[in-house]
């Protein structure tokens, strides 16, 4: 025989199983028996399918009753974070303009105030203002303190 006519032999094969049904797992369960858990129905019958060294053990924790797991105190207790720096005037300013003018605009027409052009101006350069005011503040450079050389500390 030929590779190839071995090869057409098992599509044949293949082909004439196709139809047919697959064999039924042990009770309808798509693992093996031997990993089935003990259940308070049935603790006998996995029992018996336990090698004998493995159920004495098995009967001893059946028996004992669970305890719940003591807190050992081996956790890590993070230190407690350092206060938040202390914000000048400006900055609060500018805070206040980039929420205050889009928050007052949104309490405006939810509740149909009227609306000057003046005050909605106002509204809109107040958050471009602070938006600006905030980014300026930022400060894109390394801080005054930090010494002559940018490099890592080992």
């Amino acid at each position: 025989m030929t590779p190839q006519s071995d090869e057409d032999e098992v599509w044949r094969q293949i082909v004439a199983s196709f139809n047919e049904t697959a064999e039924a797992p042990s009770a309808g369960q798509p693992w093996p028996d031997r990993e089935n858990v003990p259940t308070e129905d049935a603790p006998q019958a996995v029992k018996a399918e336990i090698p004998a060294e493995t159920a004495e053990e098995v009967a001893e924790e059946d028996v004992r009753p669970a305890a719940p797991q003591e807190d050992d105190g081996d956790h890590y207790v993070p230190p407690p974070p350092p206060p938040l720096p202390k914000m000048d005037s400006g900055t609060k300013v500018a805070w206040l303009a980039l929420f205050g003018g889009p928050a007052y605009l949104l309490l405006a027409a939810l509740l149909s105030w009227p609306m000057d052009g003046w005050i909605i101006f106002a509204a809109i350069a107040a958050f471009i203002g602070g938006f600006v005011a905030l980014i300026v503040r930022m400060g894109d450079g390394p801080p005054p303190d930090s010494g002559w050389d940018d490099g890592a500390i080992v």
